[in-house]
């Protein structure tokens, strides 16, 4: 709870792919513990603490995905209007990635990688009047420093400040929806895809969460009513003897408990034989960024896998019993109409319409500030100029066609979620519109039956 005039630190969250947001709930438990006056506010379910806002003598806003920044920069706007005199800063993913123009244009300071300590060091600093400038790892004008990269003591997260957990998205299965939550067993990841906004940050490291912290704080999310949970790891099997203790303590501690997790295609065919023990242990579904099925694009990206492997480790899933959710990035300056045409076809034909939500087919390539793939070396040819108040570097595909057909696709897809449509009805107009793209007749083909029973999922889709 915050002070009676309110809390001296405010944390604001801004969106976590309707999660119990884990990166207001850390930050708040090691404020706490080192004693300080905080308060955190989700403004994906909450309104805009306007008294709060105006009382406090920092804020932290969290962005640890592109659309939480979007909306961060419009909270911080507002906080200073309130408050001219507060420190603001922004911490997380994001952040780092944009840095520059954060500082330039929006906070004062910025932090990212293992936050924690840097941030409670920077709260008091504040609150002692001194200048955020003398807090090592803390970002301000003129002077950036690399994310903060050491092993840290995590206390356990402090979720006591957000709204119950029916506010948030939701767990269904064969047609009932359960409260969902959300816990970490690793943060940072140890590959380096040249796409992933973690790779700038992280450049390859990843730390294991302790196993009590994350039963911890699983537990209270239990308590609190939930029935699944997702793992948020960049990559729940960077450590897979890790994960697997930790799956394993959560089952015999929550017998009933469902869980999904993220991991790449490499690693889930390396792993293979854990699928069937970490299904038994209440494994329902995994998200894999499959990202494309064109071999020549997966090596632009640096993903790890051919297009072969995902046939492959989709069959290995199906024989583990487990759904697998990929996910793409539908569009890219490497993906041609033909690539595009193919990878319909075969998601379609193999029954997995209902495990790529529309939104899949509509995923553009994200160039961030700061992105490994500003360091291609043909990327002269298809780069244009940054958008600092967008933070992104536009790009312009070679075939006029792609990024006329992306227009299309997005719109039809936008169009599909805001009337409740059918993904199957959403399908097939893309799927329309891609063969018009192209210039060939649609082939007269009925939707081939999607897989039954319909796949366990979470209410709100994945993406950046």
């Amino acid at each position: 709870m915050s002070a009676p005039n309110g809390p001296r630190v405010l944390l604001l969250g801004c969106y976590e792919l309707g999660h119990p947001p884990l990166g207001l709930a850390w930050p708040l438990a090691a404020l706490r513990e080192a004693g300080l006056d905080a308060h955190a506010v989700d403004l994906a379910v909450q309104p805009f603490p306007a008294a709060d806002a105006a009382a406090a003598s920092l804020v932290l806003v969290s962005v640890p995905m592109h659309t939480a920044l979007r909306l961060g920069v419009k909270a911080a706007a507002r906080v200073r209007d309130l408050n001219p005199r507060a420190h603001v800063a922004f911490y997380g993913h994001y952040a780092w990635l944009n840095a520059q123009h954060l500082l330039a244009a929006h906070g004062d300071s910025v932090v990212a990688g293992e936050v924690e300590p840097v941030l409670v060091a920077l709260a008091r600093a504040i609150l002692a009047g001194r200048d955020a400038a003398e807090v090592p790892d803390v970002s301000v004008r003129g002077r950036l420093r690399r994310p903060h990269l050491n092993r840290v003591p995590l206390p356990v997260p402090d979720h006591s400040d957000e709204l119950p957990l029916p506010r948030y998205a939701g767990y269904i299965q064969a047609g009932r929806r359960v409260s969902a939550g959300y816990v970490e067993a690793s943060r940072g990841c140890k590959h380096l895809c040249r796409h992933c906004p973690v790779v700038p940050v992280y450049r390859g490291r990843f730390f294991a969460v302790p196993v009590a912290t994350v039963l911890a704080d699983a537990g209270g999310q239990v308590a609190a009513g939930a029935h699944h949970l997702t793992f948020g790891d960049p990559d729940f099997l960077n450590g897979p003897t890790h994960a697997l203790r930790v799956a394993r303590a959560l089952h015999g501690e929550h017998p009933d408990l469902t869980f999904d997790f993220t991991a790449k295609v490499e690693h889930l065919l390396r792993h293979r034989s854990l699928l069937p023990e970490l299904a038994a242990l209440g494994c329902s579904f995994v998200v894999s960024a499959v990202e494309s099925l064109s071999d020549r694009v997966l090596a632009r990206l640096r993903k790890g896998h051919t297009a072969a492997d995902v046939a492959e480790v989709l069959d290995v899933f199906d024989q583990a019993g487990v759904a697998l959710q990929p996910t793409l990035v539908a569009f890219t300056p490497w993906t041609t109409l033909d690539d595009y045409l193919a990878q319909l076809e075969f998601f379609r034909t193999r029954g997995l319409v209902r495990r790529v939500p529309p939104v899949q087919l509509s995923i553009r390539l994200l160039v961030p500030p700061g992105s490994a793939l500003l360091e291609e070396p043909d990327a002269a040819e298809w780069l244009g100029e940054l958008d600092p108040e967008n933070f992104v570097h536009r790009w312009r595909h070679p075939d006029p066609r792609m990024d006329a057909l992306y227009e299309h696709v997005a719109a039809r897809v936008e169009e599909g979620e805001s009337a409740d449509q059918p993904a199957e009805e959403t399908w097939e107009a893309v799927r329309a519109l891609a063969f018009a793209a192209a210039g060939r007749p649609l082939p007269d083909e009925a939707m081939p039956p999607a897989f039954r029973p319909e796949p366990p999922r979470l209410t709100e889709h994945w993406f950046c």
